[in-house]
């Protein structure tokens, strides 16, 4: 047999065969052909020398016939993952880009400011033997997406920003190892109660869409919902309080409260530190001044230190609650009118992540007035302790411990 003929053949069968068939077809007719069979078989469908050899050997070992007929290869064959090759690579690899990341509110993925090449330059300088392509399918399994030109324009940088990034990633690394807690705390954005068109899609029966109001107009006596949520960096749990009146420092500091008195004293009954993470605006920004009074009323009640690392301004999107807590959220009611206080809260606790986030909410219906102001001596009583490096942005506040009568 000629290679033409060969050549012909492989054209015709090459399109239904799988990878263990094209091995033992090409073996077969070698091994027909007798010297120089593997050769000819090579030189007419492009098939290695080393497949057919192997091929051959299936054959005549009978190897091939305690395969289930779906598998290509023997379990554990092919080539070796580089993760599998390499104990440390995932860990060295999430070391690069934990303090770099940062998420869409309304998406679970995630996205590092860093670009695959400059990743594969840093794993290759601590001895990792990887290409880009590799760090780039290793993100995807991560959860990393490329970045959409979607709200993501953050203005001038601080020219600190990246080293915020790093020195809260430090101080929440050290604040875990010591058992002690760090939570990361946020408003999610308000929600309008009633029956009211949510973005997104559920199962129902065919033709049967639920059906919402036309226009978005405030309902008087149901008003809107505003979600206050604390995430536990360490145990992957959240804590959501539900407000009904303002978004004011004394309701998240209440938030706070609520999550250490039912989630968070029970799971670290050694502590004395609480590290919080939050943005640079809102009810819980660095200028606030209620926002420190309340955490020093915390601070007090519980005999915990409070220190406060903000993210610089115009990265709120980089704040771990956004993509581990208020992104889960946001995909477990999508599609669902959200009728009613009630239904928001219950809608909140029943979402859970295949990692195993765990979420509990309740309603506030406490007052919280706009426009409260704290005079410089109640301020004299906060124990305000910046930190050297930016202590605008990062502070403690230890709590006050009245002497005994």
């Amino acid at each position: 047999m000629d290679v033409a003929t060969l050549r012909s053949k492989y054209a015709v069968l090459s399109g239904s065969l799988t990878e263990r068939s094209r091995r033992l077809w090409a073996a077969s007719e070698a091994r027909a052909l007798g010297h120089g069979g593997i050769a000819l078989v090579e030189g007419a469908t492009g098939i290695s020398r080393s497949t057919i050899s192997r091929g051959i050997r299936e054959i005549e070992l009978g190897a091939h016939d305690d395969l289930p007929p779906e598998r290509a290869r023997r379990a554990g064959g092919g080539r070796k993952r580089a993760v599998d090759s390499d104990a440390t690579l995932l860990d060295d690899l999430d070391s690069l880009i934990e303090p770099m990341t940062r998420g869409d509110p309304e998406s679970p993925l995630r996205w590092t400011s860093k670009s695959v090449r400059n990743l594969e330059e840093e794993l290759q300088a601590m001895g990792h033997d990887v290409s880009y392509r590799t760090v780039a399918r290793l993100l995807d399994e991560l959860g990393y997406s490329l970045q959409a030109n979607r709200k993501t324009r953050e203005g001038e940088q601080h020219a600190d920003r990246d080293e915020q990034f790093r020195y809260i990633d430090r101080l929440v690394r050290r604040q875990l190892r010591r058992g002690c807690p760090a939570i990361s705390v946020d408003t999610k954005k308000k929600e309008l109660v009633g029956n009211f068109k949510n973005p997104g899609r559920e199962w129902r029966p065919k033709g049967r869409p639920e059906h919402v109001r036309v226009h978005d107009f405030l309902i008087p006596d149901q008003g809107k919902a505003i979600p206050y949520g604390v995430y536990d960096l360490s145990r992957d749990e959240g804590w959501v309080s539900v407000g009904i009146d303002h978004d004011t420092a004394s309701f998240a500091v209440n938030a706070v409260r609520r999550w250490w008195n039912v989630m968070g004293r029970s799971a670290y009954v050694e502590a004395d530190t609480l590290l919080i993470t939050a943005d640079a605006g809102g009810s819980n920004g660095p200028r606030v001044r209620l926002w420190k009074w309340e955490l020093q009323k915390l601070a007090n009640r519980t005999g915990l230190s409070i220190t406060v690392c903000h993210y610089p301004p115009g990265t709120s999107k980089w704040n771990k609650i956004e993509h581990r807590l208020f992104s889960y959220i946001a995909m477990n009611w999508r599609g669902k009118p959200l009728v009613s206080l009630a239904a928001i809260v219950t809608l909140i606790g029943s979402t859970t992540t295949s990692s195993g986030l765990r979420i509990r909410s309740e309603i506030d219906h406490g007052s919280y007035p706009l426009g409260v102001a704290i005079t410089e001596d109640q301020m004299a009583k906060v124990t305000f302790q910046p930190h050297r490096f930016h202590g605008d942005w990062n502070y403690t506040i230890h709590p006050v411990r009245r002497a005994r009568s």
